[in-house]
């Protein structure tokens, strides 16, 4: 039986020690900008190519 309790308490721990993690996530500004991540595959990279010598 107090093996229960203490992990009881355990669990409560850790779910608040996430929940002060979510808060301060959304705080810091996290998650504001939920559009550009879904869409930034469809961009081109803007990578310089160097030409070799051998390319001609």
């Amino acid at each position: 039986m107090e093996v229960i309790i203490i992990l009881i308490l355990f669990s409560l721990v850790i779910a608040i020690g996430f929940l002060v993690a979510f808060i301060w996530a959304v705080r810091s500004g996290q998650f504001e900008d939920t559009e550009s991540p879904s869409i930034r595959m469809l961009f081109e990279d803007k990578s310089k190519k160097k030409k070799d010598k051998d390319d001609k």
